[in-house]
């Protein structure tokens, strides 16, 4: 489904460093893949390429993104905007900063029908509703007249959930979807997205810093660091037997009951 080769990624701001340096990946339809690592490591500049979200005038791409048997790299606007409705969807970090402030829900739910699909305004309210209610959004009519300060963070999250499932995408591109939410919406949030991928056979790739999260969430893993991927595998492999010197030191760095003090990076990495 989703093949990832030799991708490298640099912002012309800053043409000394590539952000992303050589990434190679690949994901099945269906699966739900972690890509795991620190903040600035280069996750959600890869999220942010497969998307085609990334500005063309502001940043140098090499390798190869290939979507469906489409090359992403090599696609006009026009057809990845096509393909942003229908074969790929992203849900963001921050539903606050991501949704229009003065607009409705229901009609930004709908949006991405509005501009990719020739649904009538009727066809567009009832498959928004349905991707409300397959968000587990309770009574999504009167939540379609809501404004995005009207509802909570874990709502919010639900709501971008749901305008990202809504077009019915192979691809759902997950970046850190649960960070900002306390540790009982978090799980509700990871449930959700297992049974999207269950129900609908919607593959996920999965951004995020939090290991315990992508342990409950993913079938595999790559690890990321400056840039390059360090590790991958089946997810409880990782886990249990991490090969690389800096997954075991994100490992050791997960917080445990029986463990009050967490031990300290090498010298020379970037602290976690």
């Amino acid at each position: 489904m989703l093949d990832i080769t030799d991708l490298r990624v640099r912002f012309l701001s800053r043409p000394d460093r590539w952000a992303v340096d050589g990434i190679s990946l690949h994901m099945d339809g269906g699966e739900i893949l972690g890509l795991v690592g620190e903040s600035g490591s280069g996750k959600t500049v890869t999220a942010m390429a497969v998307s085609g979200l990334l500005p063309r005038r502001q940043v140098q791409c090499q390798g190869s993104i290939v979507l469906d048997g489409q090359e992403m790299l090599a696609t006009g606007r026009e057809e990845i905007r096509r393909m942003q409705g229908s074969a790929l969807s992203v849900v963001f970090q921050e539903p606050m900063t991501a949704l229009d402030p003065v607009m409705r829900i229901g009609p930004q739910v709908e949006e991405s029908l509005r501009i990719h699909t020739r649904m009538t305004a009727a066809e567009r309210r009832t498959a928004a509703l349905r991707a409300m209610a397959d968000a587990e959004l309770p009574d999504p009519e009167a939540l379609c007249r809501k404004y995005p300060h009207e509802l909570s963070g874990g709502m919010l999250q639900r709501v971008m959930i749901a305008a990202a499932i809504v077009s019915e995408p192979r691809l759902l591109l997950a970046d850190e979807p649960t960070t900002a939410l306390d540790v009982t919406i978090q799980a509700q949030i990871l449930a959700l997205l297992r049974k999207i991928n269950r129900e609908k056979g919607t593959a996920i790739l999965f951004i995020s810093h939090d290991l315990n999260v992508v342990r409950r969430l993913c079938g595999r893993v790559a690890v990321i660091h400056h840039g390059k991927i360090v590790e991958t595998g089946p997810a409880e492999e990782v886990f249990r037997a991490p090969r690389d010197p800096y997954t075991q030191r994100l490992i050791a760095a997960i917080p445990r009951r029986d463990r009050r003090i967490r031990p300290n990076p090498p010298k020379g990495d970037v602290p976690l």
